[in-house]
């Protein structure tokens, strides 16, 4: 077994009472003593923070923006040159089947590009970009900060209360905060569909500022368990599961996640891996799409369960990628993929449960609607 590791906010979270779990590689609060379901209500009703200094932190930097955004756009299908500075972008790398091999988030900060990438795809993340951008392209992974999310309506009062430029962030803004002393890089956004910012800190000091966001009224260390069910409610994808090496973004309903400019007849079409195969989904369709699913009664549908139509016998239509218990919903609630024929909205379905077949139906995503601030 290979060792753990640890976040610089792991002695808190023992502090706090956390049950720590393995988590794509690291030693991570899956719950605190509040427990899943309170932890997910106090971040829809208040604020939460969040540790996800497991996630990878990368600057891109070169001699001018348009080297730096032209070089990322041959790694992603997004407009990255388009990027105003002091913005960010969800993304996505694709291979040449046209397969997402992670999705992440980027920012321009000047000429730089800040690139966050999931944690356990991280070290490919950083190796691919290397190969691909250097030596042009300065790839420098950062591994002296940590990540803190702070996410609820009450995320604003707590951190501008700190510093009140972030009160004049909007949904995607990033800016140069000073918390409680602190010098830091935040972004007014978030996995939760809630209203957050996203704060990346210099590890010796996370500690001493995720102290002083708990101390404040309204705010709750907040575990994976919940970030899971907050998402799911929320219609976002986690990587490995709702997305992967083999899904096609036009499957997985991330067709908006591709702007115009990079789409056939846009001014940079394509020039990213698999561009032919993805393009060519956005002209042809698919036969398969991301759906939400709402299983009737109050038994979850996990992840794997098998889908099938509502014929007589039943045929295989689709596979459940995650599933649960929404807490806000009150029942439980589902995504996979299913046939594009059997994809629309209240088409009635079957998921088999241990060799039982339940009623369930295709359902309108996200089930929580989202509260960012435009």
């Amino acid at each position: 077994m290979t060792e753990l590791k640890r976040t610089p906010l792991y002695d808190l979270h023992n502090e706090l009472g956390a049950k720590m779990v393995p988590f794509a590689g690291y030693d991570m609060p899956v719950q605190y003593p509040l427990g899943v379901m309170k932890e997910h209500q106090h971040t829809r009703e208040a604020a939460g923070v969040f540790d996800v200094s497991h996630m990878g932190q990368v600057i891109l930097s070169g001699e001018s923006w348009d080297h730096v955004a032209r070089s990322f756009e041959s790694l992603v299908p997004m407009d990255v040159l388009g990027l105003e500075d002091g913005r960010q972008r969800y993304g996505m790398f694709t291979n040449d089947a046209g397969g997402i091999e992670d999705d992440l988030m980027f920012a321009r900060r000047g000429n730089d590009l800040f690139v966050v990438v999931n944690a356990a795809c991280k070290d490919a993340d950083i190796a691919r970009m290397k190969a691909a951008l250097e030596p042009e392209i300065m790839v420098a992974a950062i591994t002296d900060r940590a990540l803190i999310a702070v996410q609820g309506p009450g995320a604003e009062a707590a951190v501008a209360g700190m510093d009140p430029a972030a009160a004049d962030m909007t949904f995607m803004d990033v800016r140069d905060l000073s918390l409680d002393g602190v010098d830091v890089w935040a972004s007014r956004s978030g996995y939760t569909g809630e209203d957050g910012y996203e704060i990346s800190a210099p590890e010796d000091q996370a500690d001493a500022l995720t102290r002083a966001l708990l101390a404040l009224d309204g705010v709750e260390a907040i575990g994976l368990g919940a970030r899971d069910s907050l998402r799911l409610e929320a219609g976002l994808c986690l990587y490995g599961h709702d997305i992967d090496a083999e899904t096609n973004p036009v499957e997985g309903a991330l067709n908006w996640a591709i702007q115009k400019v990079r789409r056939n007849g846009g001014d940079r079409a394509g020039g990213f891996p698999g561009a032919d195969v993805v393009l060519a989904a956005f002209e042809n369709g698919a036969s398969r799409k991301r759906v939400g699913l709402q299983p009737e009664g109050r038994a979850p549908m996990r992840e794997g369960v098998e889908v099938f139509d509502a014929a007589e016998g039943g045929h295989h239509v689709g596979t459940v990628t995650s599933g649960g218990f929404g807490p806000t919903t009150g029942g439980p609630v589902a995504m996979g993929y299913i046939s594009i024929d059997h994809s629309k909205i209240g088409t009635p379905l079957w998921g088999e449960v241990r060799g039982k077949r339940m009623p369930l139906s295709v359902a309108k995503l996200p089930f929580v609607a989202a509260n960012f601030k435009r």
